[in-house]
């Protein structure tokens, strides 16, 4: 992806919510820009994938390990919750980069001003 399609990507990205947008795909893998705002931000756990975080711009707060609240199981492959007990909170900023593994709980739970990151799914191969 050239530097000109990757910034014509963050650009369709909202500037008032929470937004998506697929960049890549080369199955199993996927990349996506995520745009986050303040407020509430939901927890995850990822079964099969590690995920790995680049901050593009601005800072957040990301809290990994402890344990979902109020889980539910919007798929079989993925576990999701309003927030997280216990877990170690780390701060993150542009140019950061963070790999949560597999079957680890994250959550950003805070947003300072807005959030742009990559987000890379890294599913486990069946040799592993």
């Amino acid at each position: 992806m050239s530097a000109k399609d990757f910034a014509a990507a963050i650009a369709k990205q909202p500037t008032d919510r929470n937004g998506n947008v697929r960049i890549f795909n080369l199955a199993p893998y996927n990349v996506g820009v995520e745009h986050r705002m303040p407020g509430m931000q939901g927890a995850a756990v990822h079964d099969h994938d590690a995920e790995l975080f680049y901050i593009i711009d601005g800072a957040a707060t990301i809290v990994t390990g402890g344990k979902l609240v109020n889980p539910t199981r919007p798929n079989a492959n993925n576990s999701a919750g309003t927030a997280i007990e216990g877990g170690v909170s780390q701060a993150l900023a542009k140019g950061d980069f963070v790999l949560v593994p597999e079957g680890v709980p994250h959550w950003f739970s805070e947003i300072k001003g807005s959030l742009t990151q990559i987000a890379l799914h890294l599913p486990r191969s069946a040799a592993q």
